[in-house]
C-alpha cells in the first residue's frame, strides 16, 4: 500500500484513537442540503455528540447509480433544496468553525467534481476542512483523474472494496487508498439486504492481509445490536440508510423538518454508538 500524503490526516487521529480505546469508529453518513441547507448543519453538528467518529457528507447528484431508493430519494431532497457542491463545501467549512477535529469525508459521484473542476474542487475541499474522498463510480484504472491529485493535496482518497473483489483484484483497489477502507457487506445498491456477520470477521481479515489500513464495513447497519456485531471484527462501523431513514420519517408531508428532525437522527446515531462500544475486541 502506497500513500502520497505526508502528514497524518484527522481521519488517522481518529481510528488511531478508537484503536487505543479498544473499540470501533462509528462513521455516519448522511446526505448534505437534506432536507435543506440549514437543518444539514444542524444534523452534522449534532453527530460528534451522539457518537459519531468520522463523518460522511453525500454531495447530492442528479444520476446515484450505486445508492438505493433511500439515499436516491435523500439526494432528490437535497437538490431540489437547492444544495449544489459549493453549498455543500461551505457547509462544511460552517462545521469546522464549530469542530476542528471531527474527520469529514464527502461521498458522491465524479460528474459534479469534474464540473467544479478538479483543482479548485481539491483547492476548496481542503480549505473548507475536508479530510477525505469516497468517489465510487472511479475505478482504480482512473486514479489519474482525480485519486493521485487527492493525495498531493493532502486529503485521503477512501476506496470501497466488496464481497467479489478476490484476493486478485485487492492490490489494485487499494494501491493508492489511504485514511481507510470501506468495506461494502453485501452486494447490490445501499439499503437492499442485510449482511451476513458471520462472514464479516473472514472478509476483514483477507482484506487485512494486503493493507495497514483501518478497514470500516458498512451496509445493513439498522441499530445498536447490528452495529455490535461488526464492530467486533472491524475497525469501523458505517450506517448511512437507517439514518437517512429516521431523518426521512421526522419529516412532514411536504418532506419539511420538523421539531424532531435533528433529535430522530442524533438519537439513533446514539443507540448505533452503543452498541459500537459495547463490542470490545
Amino acid at each position: 500500500m502506497t500513500s502520497a500524503t505526508s502528514s497524518q490526516t484527522r481521519i488517522d487521529v481518529r481510528f488511531a484513537k478508537c484503536k487505543a480505546e479498544g473499540r470501533a469508529a462509528l462513521v455516519t453518513f448522511l446526505m448534505c442540503g437534506d432536507p435543506d441547507i440549514v437543518t444539514s448543519l444542524e444534523i452534522i453538528k449534532a453527530l460528534p455528540k451522539a457518537g459519531a467518529d468520522v463523518i460522511e457528507i453525500g454531495m447530492p447528484f442528479t444520476d446515484p447509480m450505486a445508492d438505493g431508493p433511500s439515499i436516491q430519494a435523500a439526494g432528490l431532497r437535497a437538490l431540489r433544496s437547492g444544495t449544489t457542491l459549493h453549498k455543500t463545501l461551505a457547509m462544511v467549512a460552517d462545521f469546522r468553525k464549530f469542530d476542528p477535529d471531527t474527520p469529514v469525508v464527502l461521498m458522491g459521484y465524479y460528474n459534479p467534481i469534474y464540473i467544479y473542476g478538479v483543482d479548485t474542487f481539491l483547492e476548496d475541499a481542503k480549505a473548507a476542512g475536508v479530510d477525505g474522498l469516497i468517489v465510487v463510480d472511479l475505478p482504480p484504472e482512473e486514479d489519474s483523474e482525480l485519486c493521485i491529485p487527492a493525495l498531493k493535496a493532502g486529503l485521503n482518497f477512501i476506496r470501497l472494496a466488496t464481497p467479489t473483489t478476490d484476493d486478485k483484484r485487492l492490490p489494485a483497489v487499494l494501491a493508492n487508498t489511504s485514511g481507510f477502507v470501506y468495506y461494502v457487506s453485501i452486494t447490490g445498491i445501499t439499503g437492499a439486504a442485510i449482511p451476513d456477520y458471520s462472514k464479516v470477521g473472514s472478509a476483514v481479515a483477507r482484506i487485512k492481509g494486503h493493507t495497514v489500513l483501518p478497514v470500516a464495513v458498512g451496509f445493513g447497519v439498522k441499530n445498536a445490536q447490528t452495529a455490535a456485531a461488526i464492530a467486533a471484527h472491524a475497525d469501523g462501523v458505517v450506517v448511512g440508510t437507517a439514518l437517512v431513514d429516521a431523518l426521512k420519517g421526522s419529516l412532514d408531508e411536504n418532506n419539511r423538518a420538523t421539531g424532531d428532525t435533528v433529535l430522530a437522527v442524533a438519537s439513533l446515531v446514539a443507540d448505533i454508538a452503543s452498541g459500537v462500544r459495547s463490542a470490545r475486541k
